[in-house]
């Protein structure tokens, strides 16, 4: 068991603990350590694994993510769990909270070890990165990991208290702040992660957020990938790379992405989310090391592979990033949309042209629309407009893919501002 740094998260974790000891269970504390360090650490144990987090959402949520000793929970596991909750909710719980006792450091030494074994303790050198250690869990492990790996590190903005940081709708302050660190210290990039370590930041050398989908690409072609599983919500540019011989599009959310994995033929086998988590399949070889698998979101790999491979190339991030097709996606979200208000509109979205028309005009005639998993909109000249209800949180998303990143921006902060007054 391990948390992350929400205040809540300690007195969850004293009850989950009391609820395994009651069952006659043996638990290990492992402290707070990242999602992906406490998941690597128990399946090369084969041991099931419980993290307290509620990931990015704001402090106020927390939440409780299971791991099967084989790995990530599986949308067919879940509603067994659910109804056992629903059933011993309504007995008496007898056991008391107990303790948190000292954190296993092996967690976190073995986790900081993955890294620098695998990509060697001169895959960064000469490169400065700035490490925004916020509230994230990791914050101390990225800096060892990445001064491990030759980087001259530069960490900022520690918290003390949580904030939550969401790698898909990064808050323009926190942008900023990245680009006037990098601008003011001559770095090659700013490294951080979400409040659980399981979603990579990485701002390049412009000051400009490398996307998510953007960091699975090109980590996806640095580690010899085969195959490529990835949500309907990344963008297209994988495809028209053609650096890949199978993709496979799955429904939003790694137990989707972890299945279909699974039936892979063609290896070694990856999958990456639009929020930057990168999912490893098979074990890779990388500079005559052994990276071991690990089909659960992580944050370093994407970030030190993309930094690694622009030094191999000799590029820049920034020039890096240029080289992939000109498919500009991104994501934002309007907060506070519960499911009784956010049905009905993706209903209208979906089967009202004259709804859309008075929405926007923008999308009042896609080509084809897909309700796989919200409504996505696809339209003759390529644009992509995609509305979808959170699965953790009460928030809508919504998605827009364009052949230009000003467009994009212009498309999804009108249609941000317009479903915040509509919703």
């Amino acid at each position: 068991m391990a948390a992350d740094l929400r205040e809540s998260s300690p007195r969850i974790g004293e009850a989950c603990l009391a609820a395994i000891w009651q069952e006659g269970k043996t638990a290990v504390w492992a402290g707070n350590v990242p999602t992906p360090a406490l998941a690597v650490y128990a399946m090369a144990r084969n041991a099931p694994a419980i993290m307290i987090t509620g990931s990015h959402i704001p402090e106020t949520y927390n939440g409780i993510k299971f791991y099967r000793p084989d790995g990530e929970f599986l949308k067919e596991d879940e509603a067994p769990v659910r109804l056992l909750a629903e059933a011993l909710l309504g007995g008496e719980f007898g056991a008391r909270p107990v303790g948190l006792t000292s954190p296993l450091a092996d967690v976190a030494e073995e986790y900081v070890n993955r890294s620098i074994n695998s990509f060697g303790s001169e895959a960064l050198t000469g490169m400065r990165i700035g490490i925004d250690l916020h509230s994230a869990v990791g914050r101390d492990l990225l800096v060892r990991i990445f001064e491990g790996l030759g980087a001259e590190v530069h960490p900022f903005r520690r918290m003390d208290r949580f904030v939550a940081v969401d790698t898909e709708a990064l808050d323009p302050a926190d942008l900023e702040r990245s680009r006037e660190f990098i601008a003011e210290n001559g770095l090659d990039a700013v490294v951080s992660t979400d409040g659980d370590g399981d979603r990579p930041l990485v701002i390049d050398d412009q000051g400009k957020q490398v996307n998510g989908d953007i960091l699975g690409i090109l980590t996806a072609r640095y580690l010899g990938a085969k195959t490529v599983v990835t949500p309907l919500s990344t963008t297209s540019a994988l495809e028209e790379s053609s650096w890949f011989e199978n993709i496979r599009r799955t429904r939003i959310g790694s137990p989707y992405v972890v299945a279909e994995m699974a039936s892979a033929e063609a290896h070694p086998v990856v999958g990456f989310e639009a929020n930057g988590g990168f999912l490893l399949g098979d074990d890779v070889k990388l500079n005559g090391s052994v990276l071991q698998r690990l089909p659960t979101r992580d944050s370093v790999l994407p970030a030190v592979a993309v930094l690694a491979q622009a030094k191999e190339q000799g590029m820049r991030l920034s020039q890096m990033v240029a080289t992939l097709p000109s498919r500009f996606m991104k994501a934002d979200r309007v907060k506070e949309v519960p499911a009784d208000r956010a049905i009905p509109f993706l209903r209208a979205i979906e089967t009202s042209q004259s709804f859309r028309s008075s929405f926007s005009p923008l999308i009042a005639a896609p080509e084809s629309i897909s309700t796989v998993d919200g409504v996505r909109m696809a339209f003759a000249n390529g644009d992509t407009v995609h509305f979808r209800q959170s699965g953790n949180a009460p928030e809508m998303r919504i998605y827009v893919e364009t052949d230009s990143e000003d467009k994009t921006e212009r498309i999804l902060s009108g249609l941000i501002a317009k479903l915040a007054e509509t919703i």
